[in-house]
């Protein structure tokens, strides 16, 4: 029983030392790599105080996406790239007062960042006169966070077309302007100017539809995004129509493609089935480019049985597929056993 009760005991441990850090009074500590925490991807809180800690990688954190809490106070930090908070929830607690922090501009970002709340009267700097200045007055010269601008924000076109976009950005230092699209790259070309970027998309299919591309913009004081997001016209299609599976009830199982939506028709024997309570289409998932269902039949009988025919149209086209079903065997009725209705 005492092994036990030690064992959980070191399982709590364990279980709290995985979510939680503190390391204060460490004489040796000089700096936070992405090697420091890079196995703690559970890490919560942390709290490094009271060391002779200078400089803290941009990748320190890459790895600690669970991050709630990060207390710095009192360390030697003098200067503190974006970069390492940047998977950083700006709602969460960052503290920083009691370090000799610089009033540079790569500073800039942690008073736009107007996180610490009870530490903001705290948080001050000093400039390059060695005076001490409130952090929330410093406003270096030529620093400015980037803004950028998108034309245009959304394109709808039809599937084999084309589209161009143009994202400019302004800031101080000029910043660095980018794309992030994750495509194959014989279908876009990006041409790249002073202050603008060009972005060319060619080509375009059902499987862009829906996508967002960002264009960023970044400097020593922040980063800044805008997205445009693609609308893919294309045609429906009946990726899969299979034959009936049982459940709770029977359903026919499809997948279906198409932007617009498409209208879903169902035929029985070359007639339009009329859809009611006990036979009628059912959406059980539906993403931007698919919607996944079935024609679900409750307690189907012999009458039911036959060919199934699924038509999806809308104002671009249309795609049919046919599959057969066999709910139940009809009844064997002999010649014999006909009722003569003359009697």
């Amino acid at each position: 029983m005492i092994l036990l009760h030690k064992n959980l005991h070191y399982n709590k441990f364990n279980i709290w030392f995985s979510f939680n850090r503190y390391i204060a009074s460490q004489n040796r500590l000089f700096d936070i790599s992405d090697s420091s925490l890079r196995h703690y991807i559970n890490l919560r809180n942390l709290t490094v105080t009271r060391t002779r800690l200078t400089s803290i990688s941009s990748d320190a954190f890459y790895n600690n996406t669970k991050l709630q809490y990060v207390n710095l106070r009192d360390n030697n930090l003098s200067m503190l790239s974006w970069r390492t908070f940047q998977n950083f929830n700006i709602t969460f607690p960052l503290l920083l007062s009691g370090n000799p922090l610089d009033c540079v501009c790569e500073n800039m970002w942690i008073k736009l960042r107007l996180q610490e709340d009870i530490d903001s009267p705290e948080l001050t700097c000093t400039d390059e006169r060695g005076e001490t200045r409130d952090f929330a007055t410093l406003t270096p010269p030529d620093c400015v966070v980037p803004k950028v601008e998108l034309t245009p924000k959304t394109v709808t076109v039809m599937e084999g077309g084309d589209v161009k976009a143009v994202c400019s950005a302004s800031g101080s230092p000029a910043p660095v302007i980018q794309w992030t699209l994750d495509m194959p790259s014989n279908q876009y070309e990006i041409n790249s100017l002073e202050t603008k970027i060009n972005l060319t998309l060619s080509d375009l299919s059902p499987d862009d539809n829906g996508r967002v591309i960002i264009c960023s913009a970044e400097n020593m004081v922040g980063q800044t995004e805008a997205t445009l997001q693609l609308n893919i016209l294309f045609p429906p299609k009946i990726q899969q129509l299979l034959g009936p599976e049982r459940d709770h009830h029977w359903c026919i199982p499809f997948t279906v493609t198409g932007n617009p939506k498409p209208e879903l028709l169902w035929y029985h024997k070359n007639e339009l089935l009329q859809e009611q309570d006990y036979i009628r289409t059912m959406i059980h998932e539906s993403t931007e480019n698919e919607d996944h269902g079935c024609l679900q039949l409750v307690n189907p009988t012999h009458i039911h049985n036959g060919e199934y025919k699924l038509v999806a149209q809308n104002e671009y086209g249309g795609d049919e597929k046919t599959v057969t079903a066999q709910f139940i065997d009809p009844p064997n009725i002999s010649p014999t056993d006909d009722i003569d209705y003359c009697k």
